[in-house]
């Protein structure tokens, strides 16, 4: 039976990160790279390296690094693998209507993995603390929103995240005894697993592997020499993957993208051109924010380190991870996604914090009103979880824009040319949301067939970028629409709003007065076949909720509710035709 319900909790964790997938199908900046390159791998297939002058014909023409290369370069071995394992499941899809299911199946992939590799860590918690602790694990896991929203998003630090929960499980101390020589050879694993990790994904993962290594010598875990073995077998493995994989696809020999990022970033500090963070920013804003429940590290984690039964153990998991940070708060450039990979061991510490306190309830006054406490925090912790989901899921206007295009404009014309601008690409747009069409149907000669049926377009894209271009009136000519988050630039001949997509611009409280038009949930989930939703259990969802906060106003609150203000952020614009010249006038000729 425990272990039945162990199963069904440990489950948890897929559901939320499919149900945020779901919710949130979109990408933004961060993470399209990773999606371009998977997109191309799957819709254009790879070139034969074999012919080198072909091959880089081919990426030249069809693949999106070429023509948006960015800072640095980045690895397509993480593109690679995920194309791979979603080419079977994207094929029996289908293609033209299916494309957003395609860019969530991929997504999909990352997340399981993700998922499982959590899960995986779960199972070491409950070797190191037990199965409350494991369980209390997975709850407080589930609960904190970046992790699970960011699990199937192809940002580098995801793809480098599941194979670093392999590697810190094996850094977890065990609850029982072992035989001689296997904590030796997990502690390798793990350098070996990291090793592989910072020099294909990210780099910065060698300062965790330092800090971890340092501990291991310090404790007197490992020798030098055997951590020298698993630093270069890593060091083997990642080059003899990463080199070749990155010299074919950049077309540039050879080629190691994560040193030329480290280089970039850190020797030439220019990583400091996005912006300097004071040196507390981890500690004081990031940390706080990815664990999300106050009471993780206000009280579970200070409790574990008073606790002698726990003290120990935590340490144990603490010092290197912590320090971790402390060094790499010296980088001036700051994110949180940069040190997400200790949230999970930190997290852990936190449930066996929880799980003491939960299981010594009965045994103290104090305990049994913290457990009580503990346990309200969990359940606001999810619901705050919830609530960032729906505000994050209202991101991405310019993928809401390119479907409405779509739906608008599509059959209209043979050809239909839309400018897409930087705001619009940044905020959801994906090569999977094109539809792709390269030849036409030959069209009837049947009048009533022509009457009857209408003929999909073939769509071109532009997403140019180079200023003074975008100055001409004669480049803005050439396109029948355009999508764009400011429409005072676009210039040339009249253009007629068509259509404007709202984004999330903050949250207010609703007031009484204003009840009428205070149904915030409405708005931010949206209406149930609306394109964005398939309905069914999605619309029971939020059916359910509308119902529980229109009770809450008219019954609980007096009409005072959270209210989501919701701003223009993208413009449909459509360009009026050349009108023809009056009966009776030569019509004006264009000056060559």
């Amino acid at each position: 039976m425990r272990r039945t319900t162990d199963a069904i909790l440990a489950l948890l964790i897929p559901f939320t990160i499919i149900l945020h997938l779901l919710a949130s199908p979109y990408t933004k900046v961060e993470e399209s790279f990773s999606i371009q390159a998977t997109h191309d791998i799957l819709t254009y297939g790879i070139p034969s390296p074999l012919d080198w002058v072909s091959a880089n014909a081919k990426l030249a023409k069809q693949y999106d690094h070429f023509e948006f290369p960015g800072s640095v370069p980045r690895s397509f071995v993480g593109p690679f693998v995920i194309a791979g394992l979603a080419r079977g499941p994207i094929g029996l899809l289908g293609n033209s209507d299916t494309r957003l299911r395609q860019q969530i199946l991929v997504r999909l992939v990352l997340g399981l993995f993700n998922g499982f590799c959590i899960l995986s860590f779960r199972n070491g918690v409950a070797g190191a603390f037990g199965r409350g602790a494991a369980n209390w694990y997975v709850l407080l896991q589930a609960s904190q929103f970046h992790i699970m929203y960011y699990a199937s998003r192809t940002l580098s630090n995801f793809f480098a995240f599941g194979l670093c929960m392999l590697a810190l499980r094996n850094f977890l101390p065990t609850y029982t005894a072992v035989r001689p020589g296997y904590r030796a050879k997990r502690y390798q694993h793990a350098l070996t697993y990291l090793t592989i990790v910072g020099i294909i994904f990210r780099s910065e993962i060698a300062l965790l592997l330092g800090t971890h290594t340092l501990w291991l010598l310090l404790r007197s875990r490992l020798s030098i020499p055997q951590v020298i073995y698993p630093g270069l077998l890593g060091a083997l493995i990642g080059l003899s993957v990463t080199v070749p994989v990155d010299s074919f696809f950049w077309q540039h020999l050879p080629l190691w993208p994560e040193f030329s990022a480290f280089v970039y970033n850190v020797i030439k500090n220019r990583a400091s051109d996005w912006g300097t963070s004071p040196w507390h920013y981890y500690f004081t804003s990031a940390l706080p924010r990815l664990l999300l429940n106050p009471l993780s590290y206000q009280l579970c984690i200070p409790f574990a380190i008073l606790t002698p039964a726990l003290r120990s153990k935590a340490l144990d998991i603490l010092i290197p991870n912590l320090a971790f940070v402390v060094l790499f708060s010296f980088q001036p450039h700051k994110e949180w996604r940069f040190i997400v990979y200790i949230v999970p061991p930190l997290t852990a510490v936190a449930a066996a914090g929880f799980s003491y306190i939960f299981t010594h309830r009965s045994k103290s006054f104090y305990l049994r009103i913290l457990s009580y406490i503990l346990i309200a925090s969990t359940i606001a912790s999810f619901l705050a979880s919830t609530a960032m989901l729906l505000i994050s899921s209202q991101n991405y206007p310019g993928a809401d824009a390119l479907n409405k295009l779509h739906q608008i404009a599509d059959g209209r014309k043979d050809t239909i040319r839309v400018h897409l601008d930087a705001t619009s690409c940044m905020t959801g747009i994906t090569h999977f949301l094109e539809i792709q069409r390269p030849e036409l149907p030959p069209k009837p000669m049947n009048l009533r067939t022509i009457a009857r049926e209408k003929f999909p377009s073939r769509w071109v894209y532009d997403k140019e970028e180079d200023q003074e271009k975008l100055l001409m009136p004669t480049f803005w000519n050439q396109f029948d629409y355009v999508l764009t988050g400011h429409p005072e630039l676009v210039i040339g001949q009249k253009w007629d709003p068509v259509d404007t997509i709202k984004g999330f611009a903050g949250v207010t409280i609703s007031v009484p007065q204003e009840y009428e038009d205070a149904h915030s949930s409405t708005k931010l989930l949206g209406e149930c076949g609306d394109g964005k939703q398939d309905g069914g259990l999605w619309c029971r969802a939020r059916n359910l909720w509308v119902t529980f906060e229109n009770t809450m106003k008219t019954k609980i609150t007096g009409g005072y509710w959270p209210k989501t203000k919701m701003d223009d952020r993208i413009w449909i614009l459509r360009r009026e035709p050349e009108k023809c010249a009056p009966r009776g006038q030569p019509p004006k000729l264009l000056k060559i």
